[in-house]
């Protein structure tokens, strides 16, 4: 496992053990650097515009299409570590 695979995982296991829950739009953040840098560009049809959270967490991954793997993990583990820094 290479350097950045490790601080990546870390930092997911990191972020359920945080003392107070982020806000949702750092919880979208999250969602879609996660997915961009474990499963690559947004895969599958948009949710309806009545699935609001669904299609929320799309549109979300889908501003990061095109964006490297490691860039998102590494985009996921500076976030990560801000979040730790305010407890």
């Amino acid at each position: 496992m290479s350097d950045i695979d490790a601080k990546f995982k870390q930092a997911a296991e990191d972020v359920t053990q945080l003392s107070e829950a982020p806000d949702n739009s750092v919880k979208l953040k999250l969602y879609a650097l996660y997915k961009q840098a474990s499963e690559g560009d947004v895969k599958g049809d948009k949710p309806s515009m009545f699935d609001f959270v669904g299609a929320a967490k799309y549109n979300a991954w889908a501003e990061l299409s095109g964006t490297e793997s490691d860039v998102a993990k590494q985009k996921y583990i500076d976030l990560v570590e801000a979040l730790k820094a305010k407890e």
